[in-house]
């Protein structure tokens, strides 16, 4: 056990694979956070308090040159340079105390991804021990890392020398097979790191389409995958009591099985509630960590209405600490797939049924809408669009995975859906937002297959199809149009938000075969 094949020879003091228990005793003795009286740990990240995609780099060499996607999301960095940062960093750590994971990615054992993380900072060892999948005494024996993370928080890069953008970086090198991370405290970009790792290998060279998704499974064996951006409702509606939760972020879909990346769960806390959320509320006890929350004055207790350091505040925690979890998070196939949206604009239906061309387009578009209050500056809905609901983190161009999902699609007769979470009767400020157990309602008829012999209508821009009638739900909300007092106030919206699916979908209209662009809106788009 050293950490000579790292270059790393020197460092105050190495602590190994130490317990959740033995690493809360060194954040605490450290000066990283505080107890909270459920047992929870709380600590700050810093001046980050969420990723900062912006500082997010890819070594371009010959092994990425031709496969990456290179741009806004992949940004390349020279060999030369990672090397000369690597040795930096290598020189800052040689008098600090180093906590060190071994863990692995992907609960599929054909698929797993051997991990070893070296951090300075104890809680940021929990954060790793919680999230990625944890080794038994024989597996630490024999552990062989294929992947490497340094996360020093406190190291900072020099923008001119060094060919970062600032101070703080998270670069990924695929042919040394490591991500370095300095200058950011946030724990969220080695789980990130990690994903784009996956996000790369395993549609590249595995076959296996990687998903940014959640996803359950029922008493009888049936998946179900569920995408969506934030805001959607992707981890309340996946949060079943009659399923059991696979994941709640990241998932591989293999020929025959679907399977978490992770061993933990990385949930908001934004008004966290036990009656809103009683699994994700139980979950936050001793072994957990709050990121960025504050206590009720003259307490322990966390308030989790308490925005002063930001609206990210989060929770990390094993997937054990949810009583539905299974283990190992490995399923069947999914036969339902549940895209996620809160339209703003109350232009899409409430739930819809997507043929393979439109689910591939609407995979690449990644819709949902932001509403005022959400972010600073926003005063009005605004149109939302992150390819496959997950763009920061692919390295590989958007169509590559569609294509793969399309051709899982046909190959296991799944059913794929569209849920808008949104709004009803109206834009934001008008309509109204859709009542969760309407929402809920429709998914479980779409499980349930209650949906398989009702008849649809299709939408008139959208071409999706649209059920007439649903159990448990009113049959007049089923489509949009017919919740709007004025008939052509929706046809104008709808029209809007068509041609802002066909604008967004420009940028990768070159990459997108045929049958992609098969599944766009109808509607004329002047140039």
């Amino acid at each position: 056990m050293d950490l000579t094949s790292l270059g790393i020879s020197q460092a105050k003091d190495v602590y190994w694979n130490l317990t959740p228990a033995e690493l809360v005793e060194e954040a605490l003795k450290n000066g990283e956070g505080f107890l909270t009286d459920t047992g929870a740990l709380m600590c700050d990240t810093g001046k980050f308090t969420g990723r900062s995609p912006k500082d997010r780099f890819v070594v371009r060499d010959e092994k990425t040159e031709n496969s990456v996607w290179w741009g806004d999301v992949n940004i390349a960095f020279e060999p030369a340079k990672f090397e000369a940062l690597h040795q930096k960093m290598i020189a800052y750590l040689a008098d600090k105390n180093l906590y060190v994971r071994d863990a692995y990615a992907g609960a599929d054992p054909e698929y797993r991804l051997n991990l070893r993380i070296v951090n300075t900072m104890a809680w940021h060892n929990l954060f790793c021990n919680n999230m990625f999948l944890r080794l038994n005494e024989e597996e630490l024996e024999n552990h062989n890392p294929d992947f490497t993370i340094i996360c020093a928080p406190g190291f900072e890069a020099d923008p001119a020398v060094d060919g970062t953008r600032q101070p703080n970086f998270a670069i990924i090198n695929f042919s040394k097979k490591m991500i370095l991370i300095g200058g950011t405290g946030y724990a969220g970009e080695m789980k990130k790191g990690i994903f784009s790792v996956l996000n790369y290998i395993l549609p590249h060279e595995r076959e296996t389409l990687s998903m940014h998704c959640s996803a359950n499974v029922g008493k009888d064996g049936d998946t179900a995958i569920f995408f969506g951006l934030s805001g959607t409702g992707k981890t309340t509606l996946s949060a079943d009591p009659n399923r059991g939760l696979i994941g709640d972020d990241e998932h591989g879909w293999t020929k025959d099985s679907v399977f978490n990346f992770e061993g933990g769960c990385y949930a908001k806390v934004i008004d966290l509630s036990k009656e809103k959320e009683p699994q994700i509320w139980d979950a936050i006890k001793f072994g957990a960590i709050v990121e960025n929350t504050r206590f009720i004055e003259g307490s322990r207790t966390v308030d989790y209405t308490n925005n002063s350091v930001t609206e990210n505040t989060r929770t990390a925690y094993p997937i054990n600490h949810i009583d539905n979890a299974i283990e190992p998070s490995v399923a069947s196939i999914p036969q339902n797939i549940f895209f996620l949206t809160a339209d703003a604009f109350g232009v899409l239906p409430p739930i819809s049924k997507l043929n393979k061309s439109q689910a591939m387009y609407h995979f690449i578009s990644g819709y949902t809408a932001k509403v005022a209050g959400t972010e600073v500056g926003v005063t009005e809905p605004q149109t939302t669009f992150s390819a496959c609901f997950g763009a920061a983190f692919l390295p590989l161009h958007p169509t590559k995975y569609a294509e793969m999902l399309g051709k899982k699609m046909t190959e296991n007769n799944v059913n794929v859906w569209l849920i808008n979470t949104g709004w009803t009767g109206g834009s934001y400020g008008t309509g109204s937002r859709m009542k969760l157990p309407f929402t809920r309602a429709m998914i479980t008829a779409a499980l349930n297959g209650e949906l398989n012999d009702v008849s649809f209508s299709k939408h008139p821009i959208f071409g999706v199809e649209m059920p007439d009638t649903c159990p448990n739900v009113p049959a007049e909300i089923l489509n949009p149009r017919n919740t709007w007092t004025d008939k052509d106030a929706y046809d104008q919206k709808a029209s809007e938000l068509a041609k802002a699916f066909v604008k967004n979908f420009t940028k990768y209209a070159d990459y997108a075969n045929e049958e992609i662009l098969a599944g766009a809106p109808e509607v004329a788009v002047v140039a």
